[in-house]
């Protein structure tokens, strides 16, 4: 394979993980999984998967630095527990919307308001066309009297601020892809599951053990380690940019896939949403831009 097709080949299988984690996340309401237990599961399973690999390498000293245990609290523990937390109260539309479409604008201003990173045109316009999508749908809502807004999409968004956050971090501070990912999964897991243990009811009893067993290795293990590897091999390949933008279309894909699947509802109102807000997260005016087009054909020739 060329490098051209195993690119898109890695894009396909992250896609596949991401578009599954917001079905299964969403499958926690009725398999009776909570968010608390959900969280613990990922962090132990990849902790037990991780540490050996480590203990191995003997790769340790990037630990202890404080900007491991930072990502971990903002990428880790305050993302996974307010978007687990999202998932149970609000459908996977509403995710594709106030989630993974408002991602790029919450990273945009964390940029602005942590280092002073000034919006470019291309986010002045994506802000643009999610505002407008956003009133369009809560005209939309009134004017059907529906109530379909709540607290789920207050924790989409709140997932989305500690998710922006945490990308500005991670490419300022230029840590590997090995390093962010077990710096994540190893101190949310030392961090999190003592005080889980101690303080935080268990219900793995409301759930069937076939359950339990599905969400801890698709979240510890595809979610965690695959998808974060074969992601990063496909922005070697393909570039951060398609990439991104290639990717960025599995929750929006999923959201659709969740209506017949999870009997899940889809009205006018949720439909603009999705559409603006795609729109804005996958900016496909830069698809059209000379510079890109010229880096596709030069790629497309070395291959």
């Amino acid at each position: 394979m060329t490098a051209r097709a195993q690119g898109y080949l890695f894009v396909l299988i992250t896609m596949c993980i991401w578009g599954g984690f917001t079905i299964l996340s969403r499958l926690n309401l009725h398999w009776h999984i909570s968010a608390w237990d959900l969280v613990a599961m990922r962090f132990a399973v990849a902790f037990i998967i991780l540490m050996p690999i480590l203990i191995y390498k003997k790769d340790f000293a990037f630990l202890w630095h404080p900007r491991p245990v930072i990502l971990a609290l903002t990428g880790g523990l305050a993302y996974c527990l307010s978007v687990y937390t999202a998932f149970l109260h609000a459908p996977a539309a509403h995710a594709a919307i106030f989630l993974n479409g408002c991602i790029p604008l919450c990273t945009a201003v964390a940029a602005y308001l942590l280092f002073r990173q000034p919006f470019d045109r291309h986010t002045w316009l994506s802000l643009i066309i999610m505002l407008s999508a956003l009133a369009l749908m809560g005209y939309l809502l009134l004017q059907q009297q529906a109530t379909a807004l709540g607290w789920g999409d207050v924790s989409f968004f709140l997932s989305a601020v500690w998710w922006g956050i945490f990308t500005v971090l991670l490419k300022q501070w230029k840590l590997s892809a090995w390093h962010s990912m077990v710096s994540v999964a190893i101190w949310s897991a030392v961090i999190y599951l003592p005080i889980y243990l101690l303080f935080i009811p268990q219900h793995f009893s409301d759930a069937a053990p076939v359950h339990l067993l599905v969400q801890g290795l698709f979240h510890g293990v595809l979610v965690v380690i695959v998808a974060t590897l074969t992601y990063v091999a496909a922005i070697e390949r393909l570039g951060a940019f398609k990439t991104g933008s290639i990717v960025s279309l599995a929750p929006f894909i999923a959201a659709l896939v969740a209506v017949p699947v999870l009997d899940e509802p889809l009205n006018m109102a949720i439909v603009c949403g999705l559409v603006g807000m795609g729109v804005g997260a996958l900016q496909p005016w830069r698809w059209l831009r000379p510079d890109t087009l010229s880096t596709q054909l030069k790629q497309q020739n070395q291959d």
